[in-house]
This record gives C-alpha cells, structure tokens and sequence, in this order.
C-alpha cells in the first residue's frame, strides 16, 4: 500500500493547537512530499511532538487544516489511521515479554493469524539484528536494542507513512546508527518517513527536506543544502594561540562581518558566519578579517572557512524569527 498515492503525504496549513493560553503550535505549515525522510528540526518546546500527534490523529488541532494522503486527520481520521504508525519518544514495548512475544502479541491484535503473526516477528528480529535477543526479556535489552524493537513493532503493517518523534534520543553513537540505516531501509520500500529530532546531524544525514520549526511555526523550510546557503555563504573557524585575545577577536569578527560570533567550548576557537552572497565575495571578506586580526595584534593559529552546518543555520534562523524564510527548491 506504501507509496501508492500522488497526494502529497502530509499537507497542513494553520494548524494552532492550545494548551490554556499557551500556543503549543501557532498556525503552522507544512508540505511533506510522499516517499521522502522530512525532517522536523527544532529545541524542546518548539511544538514538534504536538504537531506529530495532531497529523496522527492523537489530539485534534484547535485551528488550521490538515491531510494525510490527502484525507482530513479530523473528519477522516479512521482513514488516516489505518495508513499510518507513530513511534514516540520512548519504548512502548512490554518489558516483561521477550522481544520476539511483544511482536507476535503486537501483530496478533493487528489481525494476523498466529502462523503469520510469527513469521512476521521473525523477519523483523532478523532485519533489525535481533534474532539472538529474541527470547530475552525486553528489560534486559540495551537503549539501542528497545528502540530498534519498538520501530519494529511500528511497521509490523507497512505503513504508508511512519512518524519517528525523535527516536535517537538517549542513544549511543553506535545505536543511532543503526536505528538510521533502518530509516533509510523502511523509505527505500516506499513508506515516507516524518522525523523530528533536535539532533541537527541526524537531520543532515537523513533528511530529504526539513522544516525548522520554533515556538510553533516553521520558520524555514528547504534541503540541507538550501538551508545552509540561506544564512550566507560560509563560516569562519579561528583558532587563536591566546585564549585571553578571545573576547578582542570576538569583537573584530562582529563588526567585520556583521553576524553574530559563537564561541566553541575550546577557548581558543571562534565561530562566525560570513553573510555575503558568492564563493569569491565570500573569500574576500575572510581574508579581510584576517588582515584585520592581524593589525589587532591577534596570532591566530588556524583560520578556515567552509559551508555553514546545520547547528550553525539553526542558531542564524532562532536569532531572526520574525517571521517564515521560505528557500526556493
């Protein structure tokens, strides 16, 4: 049933959700192409969870509009249901049972017939590696092993469309890793994957396209790439001989590039954003501040520039949201 549609796979326009007085989500957009990782990158309160469980259908939205496959998540919500699977921040598997118990269990109440329900829960212990832990407790499975169970149990029907509500957190490298492959394996048979995560590398190295969302509104929305040339054209990294010249450095690089500086927790490393449009531009005006770091009596070290990363987007687009940057596809 995956892909099976030319709808886009979630489009929403206005959505506001309350909470009291608090706007959760305040008339947010969002156009999500079928067959695609989009990611939903933003801080602990920005809205992502809440939006996630408006689209699937979890809690109804105090205002905008928005489909899945293009059927109402309020009016058909049933529909939307049966073609799509969440899975939440934390496990929700039974620990007391094995792995391979709360799959056959979980597939039993989804209506397979206990030959089926079997055979199924053996093929995803296998393609998550989890065949040798399949007759162990889940209590005794690591962080990493629970989560791969538990987005096992969310495609034990194949969704058209699979909400992950940050589902590396707490994970070790290794473990995140995997849980990533597994990502890329559920979209390459046709099912569109919505992520949410605070992690920005996670978002940079699955995402087709990402909405950057904060107190309840996308404040940009494009690929790693457009998103990273939106905020300038590179950044500067200098690492200075003197820790103690930091805050002189600091004060040169601001009134150069007229872009906010982020010291790195090393006290002799400075971030900056170069703001000018074009590699050559771009190149110029790093090596006028490095003339300028000169003159100030300031020993650098080591001076690179390079494309912005997505952590450095995030901090540009959080300075400045006075309203919606839309990137050109």
């Amino acid at each position: 049933m995956a892909g099976t549609s030319t709808a886009p796979a979630i489009e929403a326009s206005g959505l506001i959700k309350l909470f009291g007085k608090n706007r959760a989500v305040d008339g947010l957009d969002l156009r999500v192409p079928a067959g695609t990782v989009y990611g939903v990158l933003g801080p602990n309160g920005a809205g992502k969870t809440t939006t996630v469980r408006m689209l699937a259908t979890l809690t109804r939205p105090n205002g905008g509009q928005a489909t899945v496959f293009g059927q109402d998540v309020v009016r058909e919500a049933d529909a939307v249901r049966s073609r799509v699977s969440l899975t939440g921040q934390y496990a929700s598997v039974d620990e007391d049972l094995t792995g391979q118990e709360n799959l056959v269990l979980l597939a039993r109440l989804l209506g397979h017939r206990k030959s089926a329900a079997r055979a199924r829960a053996d093929e995803l212990l296998e393609a998550f590696g989890l065949t040798e832990a399949a007759g162990r407790q889940v209590k005794n499975y690591s962080g990493g092993m629970r989560r791969r169970l538990d987005i096992g149990a969310s495609i034990l029907n194949t969704p058209d469309l699979l909400f992950l509500d940050e589902p590396t957190t707490g994970l070790d490298p290794r473990s995140r890793n995997q849980v990533w492959d597994i990502v890329r394996t559920i979209v390459a048979h046709g099912t569109t994957v919505l992520l949410t995560t605070q992690y920005l590398d996670e978002a940079d190295r699955l995402a087709d396209r990402i909405a950057v969302i904060d107190h309840g509104r996308v404040i940009a929305e494009g690929t790693p790439g457009e998103l990273k040339s939106s905020v300038g054209a590179g950044t500067v990294h200098l690492r200075l001989r003197d820790p103690d010249q930091r805050a002189k450095a600091r004060h040169v690089l601001t009134s150069m590039l007229g872009a906010a500086v982020h010291p790195e927790s090393d006290p002799t490393t400075l971030v900056a954003r170069i703001t000018v449009a074009g590699d050559d531009a771009a190149t110029e005006q790093a090596a006028r501040v490095l003339g300028e770091l000169a003159v100030a009596g300031i020993t650098v070290d080591n001076f690179s520039v390079g494309q912005p990363s997505l952590d450095e987007v995030f901090l540009a687009l959080t300075d400045r949201t006075t309203g919606t940057q839309e990137v050109a596809a």
